[in-house]
């Protein structure tokens, strides 16, 4: 019998009951039971009586405590994503707990001088803990509630529900978290007298229908055995009844019988499927396995994976060594290409070109001239320069001299370039004459490759053999900086070459000729396609920005040119396509075949949504859209997934990994999470990048050493994702602040520092806000030091000291920001620009009209207010509970003369929202009328004019009868 909640108590007396009763009856006997000093009527009289004034003030005290600030609500990893109205479809799974297992956690209890309840309790919220990482954690769990003699045998529905809330910290060993498990409980028992329901009706939680309120969670045990069903002359037998409900997002029952813990979990099939819920009783298992073992372990440390899940994690989604030259620089493999095809196109930007013999030689040229002035290994070379074949002949140049690039944008405000040029310490810097006006004042030695390429020319054209192995530096690419200024990654030889190789392996079936280089230098999509086109023999093209700026064009250059792979983020792509009018529903063809056009469209950086897909395959049939993941730590790719026809209606992935490249998901202390449990996204393998130029501290923060393999060091990217049952990765966001807007990644961080150097700014947060969906931005948020100052004037001040894609587009000037108790920014409280300056919806607002006037009169009676105002919440704002709003639902029908829901005031909870509600319904009811009244009508006229035809038909036959 798993219904706990229906009183298992009740049960019990009930049987014993029937069992005298039946007995006595058989054999003429009068009733054996005593007749019972009270009767459930007199117990809710009592406790009506008794639970008022100061003992109900006392009770209710206790729990605006201990629920202050509680969450809103816990959201386990689930399948499938919360619809907004609980359809309460349920299902059950069962497993028994070894025997050995349930003795030992009879034993801990004993020994640790707590209920088996408490530890199990304990445990349970460990697991939630563990698939969730929130350490403030509220369940329901259901009490018996008969506290008194008299109620002992008394049948009748007495349970209540308790909510337990645990601040659990990871920190606490489970002993520690038993004991304070402990204190909750004994203090939940002492103030168990408030029923639920007057618990919701005073702390007036934020009521949702995808939801319950207060938890969403529960556990019960039943441990009452119940009594031998035996009756003369016959057998009885327990049956249990599928259940397809649940009312809960998750609840656990366990029943303890025969020495043995029977653990059912009830879910809610809307948000679980069955395999998740096994999993998650598995992991329910080793967790209780792990505390009996060794219960002054850690909280973090108590083992939940299988030894089999483990190595499904670690080995076989893993399972990606393969063969490169290690051995080889990207300069040695790129001579190797040139030699081998001296007169193939290598790179053409506008009417410019060169061939690979060409690019070679050119290169040399640089490269030699470079090492005359001390470049070498380790050696760091600036390279601003604006899009053209000499951009690719600076890069490769610099690799060639042994020495890595550092790409600077000439888009980025002098300020920005100042740092990088400082902090990277570039002896040399290779620019064009017409930029260096704009260049800000340094100490390398500027060599400008338009006007100086005589004296370069002059140097030997011959391969300058400079020794580089893997561990050298290819280049170092700033990114976004979360302490307010950028950091460089340095990138290796090694990573480089290994990325070339696993892109080769990736594409080896595709006949790719050309590439399209879209994006600057500056960003690490470039690495994608500058590096491997050029190892294999491919011809890279360098997009101007005339053409990157205008879809028309763009769109025609792809064609002209039979660009078969580019690489772009995807926001870009939409605009593109979105600006060309596209239109949607030509169906995607799976995996490309040779067939002319665009073969592979490499996209990363941001979310792909299923539109950009459907925009996609109308526009080029036999693509194949690649959803790229990568970090500049990591060389830029590490997973990848080719995304066709039949995954449309899957989620969207980022795939496996990348050859040598090995991805896990894990919880803040290094634990490996589930599959289908949310944690960081941490890489390692060969694509490692070494660090952060000059931050050794923030290198070891980032970069740190993998618990299960020897030696190897992962990085921890901050990105939040989860594994799929069918090995590819789901990516779910970002665990900090940082944001990506445009595929750029952005630390906010930087910004808000920036702001705050203005004179005029007390303080500043910056966010990324989605109001409209798919449209992202930046939106700051400040706190003024000194009057007058101007939002106006601020994206200038920034513009001078950050790149364009980091200057907000909304800047909203509050008297103070808001504030969480702890001192942190509410980031959820901060308004849409948009709604700055309007009129809060919290001000009293009064009926526009009589539907408004009729509906806040009624509320006005019932909730016993002389003022409603249209805006006025039912719940959160006026203290409405469910009692009265079965008041307001009659009063409505009667009023209004049409069926009105409870579900529907839910839904519209406001005297505005639910008089628009009804109206659409009255106007859709219109419309339908008119549209059946259409119906009738021409029936009747297809009636008519059958009944015509018909007359005409016998009249016919009439005449010809006559003859």
């Amino acid at each position: 019998m798993h219904h706990i909640v229906s009183d298992g108590w009740s049960i019990g007396v009930f049987f014993n009951e029937l069992a005298s009763l039946y007995g006595a009856f058989l054999t003429g006997k009068p009733s054996p039971l005593v007749a019972l000093p009270i009767q459930y009527a007199d117990y809710a009289a009592w406790q009506r009586k008794w639970l008022e004034g100061e003992v109900l003030e006392n009770q209710l005290a206790y729990w605006r405590r201990q629920l202050a600030d509680a969450p809103p609500g816990l959201e386990l990893p689930a399948d499938h994503s919360r619809p907004a109205i609980q359809t309460f479809r349920g299902q059950r799974q069962t497993m028994t707990l070894p025997r050995e297992v349930s003795e030992e956690l009879n034993v801990l209890s004993r020994d640790e001088r707590v209920t088996l309840f408490m530890t199990l309790l304990a445990a349970f919220k460990v697991l939630l803990h563990r698939y969730t990482g929130e350490t403030d954690l509220l369940v329901g769990s259901p009490i018996a509630n008969r506290k008194h003699v008299e109620t002992e045998k008394l049948i009748g529905f007495f349970v209540n529900t308790l909510v337990l809330r645990t601040r659990l910290s990871p920190s606490l060993t489970f002993r520690e978290l038993l004991n304070q498990v402990k204190e909750t409980a004994l203090a939940a028992y002492a103030h168990q007298d408030v029923p639920f329901e007057k618990l919701v009706e005073e702390l007036q939680p934020v009521r949702n229908l995808s939801h319950a309120p207060l938890f969403q969670v529960v556990f019960a045990l039943q441990n009452m055995p119940l009594p031998a069903l035996e009756l003369n002359e016959l057998n009885l037998n327990v049956i249990e009844v599928e259940s397809t409900t649940a009312k809960f997002d998750l609840v656990l029952f366990v029943v303890e019988k025969d020495n043995e813990l029977a653990c059912t979990f009830e879910y809610n099939h809307d948000l679980f499927e069955p395999t998740t819920i096994a999993r998650m009783m598995g992991h329910f298992q080793t967790l209780l396995t792990s505390i009996v073992a060794n219960p002054t372990k850690r909280v973090s440390e108590l083992s939940l994976l299988t030894e089999k899940e483990q190595e499904q994690l670690v080995v076989k989604w893993n399972d990606t060594q393969a063969r490169y030259p290690k051995d080889a620089s990207f300069s040695q493999l790129f001579e190797q290409q040139a030699a081998g095809a001296p007169h193939e196109l290598a790179v053409v930007y506008q009417d410019a070109q060169l061939t690979y013999g060409e690019l070679n030689r050119r290169a040399n040229q640089l490269a030699h001239y470079l090492r005359k002035r001390g470049v070498g290994p380790e050696s760091l070379i600036g390279i601003c320069l604006e899009r053209s074949v000499e951009m690719i002949v600076g890069i490769l140049g610099t690799l060639k001299a042994g020495a890595a690039y550092v790409p600077l944008d000439p888009a980025y405000p002098p300020q920005r370039l100042s740092f990088m040029l400082e902090d990277a310490r570039v002896p040399v810097l290779l620019t064009q004459e017409r930029l260096r006006d704009r260049l800000p004042a340094l100490a390398a030695e500027v060599v400008s490759l338009d006007v100086d390429w005589d004296e370069i020319a002059r140097e030997s054209d011959e391969n300058p053999g400079v020794a580089v192995n893997g561990q050298h530096p290819a280049y170092v690419i700033y990114t976004s900086g979360s302490t307010g200024t950028p950091k460089g990654v340095m990138v290796k030889q090694g990573s480089l070459v290994n990325l070339c190789y696993g892109l080769k392996e990736f594409f080896a079936d595709a006949q790719v000729r050309n590439t399209a280089l879209i994006t600057s230098i500056s960003f690490d999509i470039s690495v994608n396609q500058i590096f491997p086109t050029l190892v294999f023999g491919r011809t890279l093209h360098v997009i101007a920005n005339e053409v990157k700026y205008d879809p028309e064009a763009f769109l025609g250059y792809l064609g002209e040119r039979e660009i078969d792979l580019f690489d772009c983020v995807p926001s870009y792509l939409n605009s593109v396509l979105r600006e060309t009018g596209e239109t949607v529903g030509v169906a995607l063809r799976g995996r490309p075949s040779v067939s002319e056009g665009v073969k592979y469209i490499l996209v990363g950086g941001e979310k792909v949504e299923r539109g950009l897909l459907e925009k996609v395959f109308a526009r080029w049939e036999e693509a194949a859209l690649v959803n790229i993941y990568g970090l500049t730590e990591i060389t830029d790719i590490n997973t990848l997934s080719v995304i066709c026809k039949s995954d449309l209606n899957e989620v969207i992935t980022i795939g496996r990994p990348l050859q040598n490249t090995r991805v896990y998901i894990t919880d803040e202390h290094n634990n490996l999470q589930p599959v289908g449990v949310s944690g960081e996204l941490c890489v390692t393998g060969d694509g490692v990048s070494r660090g952060y130029l000059n931050r050794p501290g923030l290198t070891a923060e980032k970069f740190v050493p993998v618990p299960w393999e020897d030696g190897a060091v992962m990085c921890r990217t901050g990105d939040v994702a989860r594994w799929l049952e069918n090995g590819r990765i789901e990516l779910l966001g970002r665990r900090d602040q940082q944001v990506k807007i445009r595929g750029y990644r952005i630390e906010v961080g930087e910004i808000e520092v920036m702001l705050e150097s203005h004179p005029a700014v007390k303080e500043a947060v910056v966010v990324m806000r989605e109001d409209v969906p798919g449209d992202k931005r930046l939106v700051a948020y400040l706190a003024s030091a000194a009057d007058g100052v101007l939002s106006a004037e601020l994206p200038g001040f920034l513009k001078e000291k950050l790149p364009e894609y980091m200057v907000p587009s909304a800047f909203v000037i509050l008297d103070q920001l808001p504030h969480l108790p702890n001192g942190k920014i509410n980031r959820n409280s901060l308004p849409a620009p948009e709604t700055i300056g309007s009129e809060s919806l919290a001000a009293y607002v009064p009926p526009q009209n009589e539907l408004e006037q009729t509906l806040a009169g009624i509320w006005q009676d019932v909730l016993q207010t002389s003022q409603v105002g249209v805006y006025d919440n039912f719940f959160s704002d006026l203290g409405g509970n469910s009692l009265m709003l079965i008041q307001v639902v009659g009063r409505l029908r009667e009023a209004l003369g049409r069926d009105i829901l409870m579900i529907e005031m839910f839904q519209f909870p406001t005297i505005h929202s639910f008089a628009q509600h009804l109206a659409s319904m009255k106007s859709e009811k219109t419309s339908i009328d008119e549209t059946n009244n259409q119906t009738l009508h021409r029936r009747e006229v297809m009636q008519q004019r059958r009944q015509i035809k018909q007359q005409r038909r016998t009249m016919t036959a009439e005449q010809g009868a006559n003859g």
